[in-house]
């Protein structure tokens, strides 16, 4: 097995999949990365056993088709510290010895046989859908910071996706925070859901375009989730469980409305945060007429902070508290000039919605925070 290629676009598309591998892999075969040369293109591979992704390029030149797996760190740092060359690689497929020459070098280093490196899941009754590469990169990136983290409700820890025949909605909640996003412009034949993971959706969004309409093509059955666009593949185990019901956390009558500016309510609420209590996070908003008032404070440190922002404001006054982090994250993913906060009581989650200039009635997105209990 042997071939030539650049070392750039070689380490370009090794970057892209590397993402997958894990430092403290139960296989020894996953801490590498399986090249496979057909007679016309080269196909790497990396793995964690839960999710797969492959990247396929062309080589500059390619003999003897062949199979090999190459230990994936010794590779990325040998290519990380070329410049833009051409490396030969020369694979002994009896002894696995991986030999590269690039410049006046020349590399070795043991290569390992792919018995042992897993097989890509089949497509078994799949439903097949195709999403634009901007809305699959915006729906992940509106949602995956509101996943949970919590080993003991693994259905928390990813990406609730709806589907039917009027609308996507993608869900994210780790019980303290949920988003919901929905798409108007893509459906399905018929409904489904099923939960993706955090790792597999993490990956496509440092990959996916944001500003690009690149058709992804999605493929789901029972168990896993599969997606190709451009040269990459990936392949994920979806989470096993059933979805909490969200819909009955989302408070329905809100008769408290907030419209203020985006950008200086998060940076109030920045510069306010910090003398917040390094354990609660907690910061208090008071309503009255066309004022917030923001407060923070940090009782055993004597922290102390307090802002007034003008807004715009119908309702009785109010007083609620809400985790800073929680409501700056919110805030921090929604890109509008000005956002809506819905509240009804201290103790009811507050929603938050961007407030868009241009309606885009093919997008929807609703961010829900829950209160804290204030210090009195």
């Amino acid at each position: 097995m042997k071939f030539i290629v650049s070392s750039s676009l070689l380490l370009k598309n090794l970057q892209k999949i590397s993402g997958v591998l894990s430092t403290n892999n139960t296989l020894p075969i996953l801490d590498d990365f399986l090249f496979e040369m057909t007679e016309d293109q080269l196909s790497i591979t990396a793995s964690d056993l839960h999710t797969t992704m492959t990247v396929t390029l062309e080589p500059d030149k390619m003999e003897e088709p062949g199979v090999v797996a190459i230990p994936a760190k010794i590779l990325l740092d040998t290519l990380k510290t070329l410049s833009d060359i051409p490396v030969t690689f020369n694979i002994n497929e009896e002894t696995m010895t991986v030999e590269m020459a690039a410049g006046e070098g020349t590399y070795k280093l043991p290569g390992h046989k792919s018995d042992e490196y897993p097989q890509v899941p089949e497509k078994e009754d799949a439903t097949n859908i195709t999403m634009a590469s901007s809305v699959l990169s915006m729906a992940i990136n509106k949602t995956i910071f509101a996943t949970g983290n919590d080993e003991l409700r693994p259905v928390m820890s990813g990406v609730l996706c709806e589907l039917s025949p009027e609308e996507v909605t993608f869900v994210a909640t780790d019980a303290h925070k949920l988003v919901r996003y929905t798409r108007k412009d893509v459906s399905v034949g018929q409904n489904a859901s099923f939960i993706l993971p955090k790792k597999p959706l993490n990956q496509l969004k440092a990959v996916l375009s944001p500003d690009d309409d690149t058709p992804v093509n999605i493929e789901y059955n029972q168990t896993n989730a599969f997606f190709a666009f451009d040269n990459i593949k990936l392949v994920c185990r979806q989470v096993e469980g059933k979805y909490p019901n969200y819909e009955a956390v989302i408070p329905k009558d809100n008769t408290k409305n907030l419209v203020i500016n985006r950008s200086m309510f998060q940076n109030a609420l920045r510069r306010v945060s910090i003398f917040a209590n390094q354990s609660t996070h907690q910061v208090r908003l008071s309503l009255s007429g066309q004022e917030l008032y923001l407060k923070a404070e940090d009782v055993e440190f004597a922290n102390e902070a307090h802002e007034r922002l003008d807004c715009s404001y119908e309702g009785d006054d109010l007083e609620i508290g809400f985790n800073s982090k929680f409501l700056q994250e919110m805030v921090t993913n929604l890109d509008t000039e000005q956002i809506r906060m819905e509240m009804s009581e201290p103790n009811r989650a507050g929603i938050l919605f961007p407030i868009e200039e241009d309606e885009n009635t093919d997008e929807e997105i609703l961010m829900l925070v829950m209160p804290v209990m204030l210090n009195t």
